[in-house]
């Protein structure tokens, strides 16, 4: 399970500016429902260059949600120019820190507003230094994407460049090839991923009492913050049965809330074969 800051938790129990904005002057969207994470981020601007307001749509994790409510957080009364200088470190840092292995979620958040900025400059929607060739085909991140976080975050290690950008961390198979550009970068050979120690299995009481204190602790709180709940029926193995309560019951969004969002939750905290089922009435 991941060690979060309290910050890290307020943004993602009680987020800021989420929603978006009919008549926006700039719209950025970057991520994939492919890839798990998608962020959508809508802004107004004045005349005078002014973010006036931003708002989020994010489906994503705990962190991804957490890193989109401090990024408008963060933007808002400053011109273009000075949010522009704005890093993905600065985004982590004003949530007190991510967990190595989620910091690409603030990385997320700082290349959905460079996306919006050009959107409202009326140019491409992907910069030319991040064009290039596909290095991984899981995530589907480019050669230019990888060499911008290894310089702007100063990565030494292929675990590192996962950690950031996500590549690598779907079948491995361009793990060589990120260890290549590390090499090209550094002039050096760069540190291959350590080899998994293998971890005793979880058993079924241990899994069961996880799953318990992830609905309770994480989940219920965000649900019950909108006027919905959810009721655990049943854990067999691995299948965890639900039942929606409150307005989560009647909302047609009640698919995502079991896939995106509960599903996804036990997932990342839990263990991440866990499927989530609706328990039928």
């Amino acid at each position: 399970m991941w060690e979060y800051t309290d910050t890290v938790c307020e943004h993602f129990f009680t987020p800021r500016n989420v929603g978006s904005i009919p008549d926006a002057d700039a719209v950025g969207e970057v991520g994939s429902l492919a890839c798990g994470d998608v962020l959508k981020l809508y802004l107004k601007i004045d005349k005078d260059e002014r973010i006036v307001d931003a708002r989020f749509q994010t489906f994503g994790c705990a962190s991804a949600i957490a890193s989109s409510s401090a990024l408008t957080e963060m933007i808002k009364g400053k011109t273009v120019d000075e949010a522009l200088k704005i890093t993905n470190k600065d985004i982590a840092d004003f949530l007190g820190g991510l967990p190595r292995e989620k910091m690409h979620c603030s990385v997320m958040g700082r290349e959905a507003f460079e996306a919006a900025i050009r959107n409202w400059r009326g140019e491409p929607s992907t910069p030319v230094q991040l064009e290039g060739r596909l290095i991984c085909k899981c995530f589907g991140v480019t050669d230019g994407q990888i060499l911008r976080a290894i310089r702007d975050n100063k990565l030494g290690t292929v675990e590192e460049v996962t950690n950031y950008t996500k590549a690598g961390g779907g079948c491995g198979g361009c793990v060589d090839e990120i260890a290549a550009l590390l090499d090209a970068e550094f002039g050096q050979k760069a540190l291959m991923p350590l080899k998994p120690v293998k971890k005793r299995p979880m058993s079924n009481i241990e899994r069961m009492q996880k799953v318990m204190a992830t609905l309770n602790d994480v989940v219920r709180p965000r649900l019950q913050h909108d006027g919905g709940d959810v009721e655990l029926i049943d854990i067999e193995g691995k299948t965890v049965m639900v039942a929606l309560r409150g307005t989560c019951l009647d909302c047609p969004s009640s698919r995502l809330t079991l896939d995106g969002f509960i599903q996804r939750t036990l997932r990342d905290q839990v263990d991440p074969e866990i499927v989530v089922m609706e328990a039928e009435a």
